[in-house]
């Protein structure tokens, strides 16, 4: 898919994000369209068939968790989500709703377009594809196999099946409660979260020779856990 043809749906109701948005996007070649309330935007989805959303978590009439929630209904494009910094809990509320992303504001453009640029590449995936390769981690879905650094590496049960959700969403923050639900069956969430983070410390030490630099699994710092689907250096770097 060319940036020529890629649609991108801007909900926000500040029309000077708006303008900066529109602008920045339309340089870089990508179609625009905006919508200012939540009602618009699940509108505006269904006219124009955005490839990405981009929605801002505060809006004059409904929450962009709420029309998250909405489109995962029936709409699977990929959602990233605009939220001002101390709005942690709409954001991990949004990303538990089913959204992809999140910037906060104020963002620069680099790093607007790199999560489009993220977001559309999750969305392209063939999900068939049993391996997963990142840096010098390779991770083989259908045989349960992983190595790291040309060496096998071996997982507890649960360490596997938390890898095996990180994987299947690289590149997307997966909060605490999303991994707890997927490992655990999010019964005991409270209890389950010393334990996500015990596995976590054990996947990274298992996966990178230095876990005080963990290339693979990033901390987002209140909200969760996210696999890089690609790295810049190595684990020793």
């Amino acid at each position: 898919m060319s940036e020529e043809s890629i649609r991108v749906l801007v909900v926000d109701d500040e029309p000077a994000i708006r303008r900066f948005l529109r602008a920045s996007l339309a340089m870089h070649g990508y179609a625009v369209s905006e919508a200012v309330t939540g009602a618009e935007a699940l509108q505006e989805v269904r006219i124009s068939r955005p490839d990405v959303i981009i929605l801002d978590i505060g809006l004059p009439d409904v929450s962009g968790v709420e029309v998250t929630r909405c489109l995962r209904e029936w709409n699977s494009t990929p959602i990233i989500i605009l939220s001002v910094r101390d709005d942690e809990a709409g954001k991990i509320a949004a990303l538990d709703a089913g959204a992809d992303d999140y910037l906060t504001k104020p963002f620069g453009t680099g790093e607007l377009l790199a999560r489009i640029r993220a977001a559309l590449r999750r969305a392209s995936k063939m999900e068939s594809s049993p391996v997963f390769n990142v840096g010098e981690l390779s991770v083989n879905l259908a045989e349960h196999l992983v190595r790291a650094g040309g060496e096998d590496v071996q997982l507890t049960a649960t360490e596997w099946d938390l890898l095996k959700a990180l994987v299947l969403h690289a590149g997307r923050v997966l909060t605490h409660r999303q991994l707890v639900q997927a490992v655990w069956g999010g019964a005991y969430y409270e209890d389950a979260l010393h334990l996500l983070r015990v596995n976590i410390s054990n996947l990274r030490r298992k996966l990178c020779h230095n876990p005080a630099r963990p290339s693979y699994i990033i901390t987002e710092p209140g909200v969760g856990y996210r696999l890089l689907a690609e790295v810049s250096a190595s684990c020793d770097a």
